[in-house]
């Protein structure tokens, strides 16, 4: 059963209330805002504001993520703040406008984020199947595990300089 998904940003004053939905709905075409501001003339003295909304599934999300095949690294960035039942991962919103995605993990990017947030039973589980691809059959993943990307969004290597395995077990 697929979590429930919500997907928020930051919209600051000078930015556009229609461009920013304009790029959530890229990966999130059913998405729509609880509240959304007004579109104001320049110069805006309008205050940030967050604007946030549920989502019914991530099948665009989850196939852009597919055919880019950064499905291992989506995975890190997906269990990276789970705890339990729930979690967090933040995408650039400059990318999403262009239908792409590229995580954000540590430092803030030019353009703003979007904030995705899952809630749901067996959360870990459910993410590692959808993060699935054939190359798990020979490197298992799960969460939280001795392959995953540090906290600054470093890679673990699966190989030294010399090109030797560095994953006991699991590279043959």
């Amino acid at each position: 059963m697929e979590p429930v998904i919500t997907v928020s940003s930051i919209i600051r004053s000078h930015e556009s209330p229609a461009k920013v939905t304009e790029s959530i709905q890229k990966l999130f075409p059913e998405w729509n805002a609880e509240m959304s501001p007004e579109e104001n003339p320049f110069p805006s003295t309008r205050s940030d504001f967050e604007i946030s909304g549920a989502v019914d599934s991530m099948e665009t999300f989850m196939s852009k993520l597919r055919e880019s095949r950064v499905l291992d690294t989506a995975f890190d960035a997906m269990v990276m703040n789970l705890c339990e039942s729930n979690t967090f991962f933040s995408i650039s919103r400059q990318s999403a406008s262009v239908g792409k995605i590229s995580f954000v993990v540590g430092a803030k990017t030019l353009g703003g984020t979007l904030e995705i947030h899952l809630e749901g039973d067996d959360l870990a589980l459910w993410l590692e199947q959808q993060t699935w691809h054939s190359g798990r059959d020979s490197v298992p993943r799960t969460a939280g595990d001795d392959l995953t990307m540090d906290r600054d969004g470093e890679p673990n290597e699966w190989f030294d300089s010399r090109g030797q395995p560095t994953m006991r077990d699991s590279v043959q």
